[in-house]
């Protein structure tokens, strides 16, 4: 039913319509959960209750712009005072939403969803969205593979990541979209794959890995392509924050350090991991498991 629109917003910002699409599936459903939740009260609330007060503070005052402006009617969304069809910020209203249908206002909120689409449009072009270049591609590592090559902050050559054995799913050469890195959102008992910058533009949105996945996969099945191949370690549950934290501190206590407690598991954290990983003999996946929590406590 979009094709079109999608299209000319392609065409526009220079984003394949597949993954404006999948950001907006699965940020409201294709607009058909957009928040019931008043944007100025959730802002209000966030700000008074002081953890990231400065922060949503100035979410508040760029949402009353919005108000003043006219360029909403309904002002409904998230706890957190996403809203809209792609669930933007008022700050990201502020630097990114476009007049794309040519009415005088940059209205993401109203059953047209052509200024939400291309404001997303214009947001990943922002940050440095690289047209024909993939996300990601799902791999297998071959056997005695180092696990200390898997992470963001290791970035090779295809050849590189080829000569050590890195191959498709379907044992096909890897394709070279320039330097990428190798990821195990789910550990070394899930899917592996090699990604290119364009996945760090889609952190912009969300930097959780899985959400990444989720948007890169979904656009790819939206082009035609494969579904992901190898399963989610669904068994292995995703630690909740006070495990993450009670994680980093027992790392720090055992001489292996987090970069702090915060309850987010960046590359320090995903280091410490490691290092226990190996000093108790297990695969260095980084994987922040029930499994290395129990061990450690």
């Amino acid at each position: 039913r979009h094709r079109a629109l999608l299209g000319r917003i392609e065409a526009e910002y220079g984003v394949e319509k597949e993954v404006v699409a999948a950001v907006w599936g699965l940020e409201s459903a294709y607009g058909t959960y957009r928040g019931d939740l008043p944007v100025l009260g959730s802002l209000a609330t966030l700000a008074y209750e002081g953890r990231r007060g400065a922060f949503f503070e100035a979410e508040l005052i760029a949402a009353l712009k919005i108000v003043q402006g006219g360029h909403v009617e309904r002002f409904a969304g998230s706890w957190a005072g996403a809203s809209g069809h792609t669930q933007f910020m008022p700050s990201s209203w502020e630097r990114f939403a476009v007049d794309f249908d040519g009415d005088g206002k940059k209205n993401l909120w109203g059953e047209d969803p052509a200024d939400a689409l291309a404001s997303t449009a214009n947001y990943l072009r922002h940050w440095g969205w690289t047209k024909g270049q993939p996300w990601g591609v799902e791999v297998v590592l071959p056997e005695g593979f180092d696990y200390d090559q898997t992470t963001e902050r290791v970035v090779k050559p295809v050849g590189e990541w080829q000569a050590m054995g890195v191959r498709l799913v379907d044992g096909a050469a890897l394709p070279d979209h320039g330097p990428g890195s190798i990821l195990l959102p789910g550990g070394h008992r899930g899917a592996a794959f090699l990604i290119w910058p364009n996945f760090q533009v889609i952190e912009r949105y969300n930097t959780a890995d899985a959400y990444v996945v989720a948007i890169g996969s979904l656009s790819d099945r939206l082009a035609g392509g494969a579904a992901i191949e190898h399963g989610w370690p669904r068994e292995l549950r995703a630690l909740t924050l006070a495990e993450r934290r009670e994680l980093q501190e027992l790392l720090g206590k055992a001489g292996f350090d987090p970069g702090g407690v915060d309850g987010r598991m960046g590359p320090k954290t995903v280091a410490a991991v490691k290092a226990f990983q190996k000093a108790r003999g297990m695969v260095p996946d980084g994987y922040p498991s029930l499994e290395v929590l129990g061990l450690l406590r």
